[in-house]
């Protein structure tokens, strides 16, 4: 297993090395930073309450939003029906949205992490195609009209599943094959799974609208979808976190981390494991929400440097501010009519992959 996480040559003096460990180390969020996150994250949930059909004034949902904080009174004016369309539709819209942009961001800078690449994303082990290969196989297999919980499930199964066979192929060929071989495995269970869907897609032909909705994202789940991933959320976003110093130590070579007693492996494979958790929980709410997880650590790392102990928790803050945008042009652009949220991803994305691999290309030249 070891094998799969080599350490990629790095030039230059130990002593420049143990330097880049320590800045990393002594590397703190700045308040001023934190801030701007959640103000912007404030702010674009917030617009993201008044864009809609029916217009509600921004008073009155600010002072309905004041009415739901514990300990405070305040009389929005809004009627049942506007009420209703406030708390039911378009907030655990909004909620879910961040909850999915934080996740998928805060895994893509996990999995840059572990691979030392910044063109690894949350889809880079088979977890989009087994979610996919599950989904597909809940909507043609399943009967009547309870597939709410059904697909998340399935989907969540897929993703997990996807990368545990992935894991599972390149530690069984991965000797002396390195990250290479990891990232091949996952390429190789990617093409099997999805020509198993296209297989399953063929036996119910009149349910293709159905999946391809799903394949380019939706966030229309309501609470009870959030309530469903919750946990699985907590918990990789808590592990991620707390292995920002540990990220910062390996960026810079593995033998830096032995001469420090840290085991590479193991960190590694922890970190991978939570952001494949991650990537499950918010792939099996939203359908398949591709660049996310490129396009959002990146930004941060040029804005704030490096150090995973600031890149993860405000890829987290930027990651749920830019899913809650994308689904705000998503309602707008065509109002009333709606774009698939992947769409709109793909828009800002693929250019931006295309940049940073010119980028990543001139570096290693």
């Amino acid at each position: 297993m070891a094998d799969l996480f080599p350490s990629p040559g790095f030039h230059g003096a130990g002593a420049d090395r143990q330097a880049g460990v320590r800045a990393r180390q002594a590397a703190r969020l700045s308040p001023v930073v934190a801030l701007a996150a959640a103000g912007l994250l404030l702010a674009s949930m917030f617009a993201g309450l008044l864009a809609g059909a029916a217009d509600i004034a921004p008073r009155s949902v600010l002072l309905q939003l004041l009415d739901w904080l514990p300990l405070v009174s305040a009389d929005s004016g809004l009627a049942p029906v506007e009420l209703g369309l406030l708390s039911e539709i378009r907030l655990p819209r909004i909620v879910l949205a961040a909850l999915v942009g934080g996740l998928l961001a805060i895994a893509g800078a996990g999995y840059q992490g572990v691979f030392r690449n910044p063109l690894a994303d949350p889809y880079l082990l088979g977890a989009a195609a087994g979610a996919g290969l599950t989904t597909t196989a809940a909507i043609v297999f399943g009967r009547g009209d309870d597939m709410a919980v059904g697909i998340p499930l399935a989907a969540f199964a897929g993703a997990v599943g996807g990368v545990l066979l992935a894991y599972g192929l390149g530690s069984v060929a991965g000797r002396g094959g390195g990250t290479a071989t990891l990232v091949l495995a996952g390429v190789a269970v990617t093409s099997f799974l999805t020509a198993v869907q296209t297989f399953l897609q063929q036996l119910r032909v009149e349910e293709l609208q159905r999946i391809y909705a799903w394949i380019l994202g939706d966030l229309g789940g309501g609470w009870g979808q959030i309530t469903l991933v919750a946990p699985y959320a907590a918990v990789s976003v808590v592990i991620m976190l707390l292995h920002g110093r540990l990220l910062d130590v390996l960026s810079v070579g593995d033998d830096e981390a032995v001469t420090l007693g840290l085991n590479a492996t193991r960190v590694r494979f922890i970190v991978l494991l939570a952001a494949s958790l991650a990537t499950a929980a918010a792939v099996a709410v939203s359908g398949l929400i591709g660049f996310v997880g490129i396009v959002v650590p990146h930004a941060v790392r040029r804005l704030t440097g490096t150090s995973y102990r600031i890149v993860l928790p405000i890829s987290l803050i930027g990651g749920a501010a830019f899913l809650v945008l994308a689904d705000l042009l998503a309602r707008t652009v065509l109002a009333p009519a709606e774009l698939p949220i992947g769409v709109v991803t793909a828009f800002v994305g693929a250019p931006f992959f295309v940049a940073v691999l010119r980028m990543t290309r001139r570096m290693e030249t």
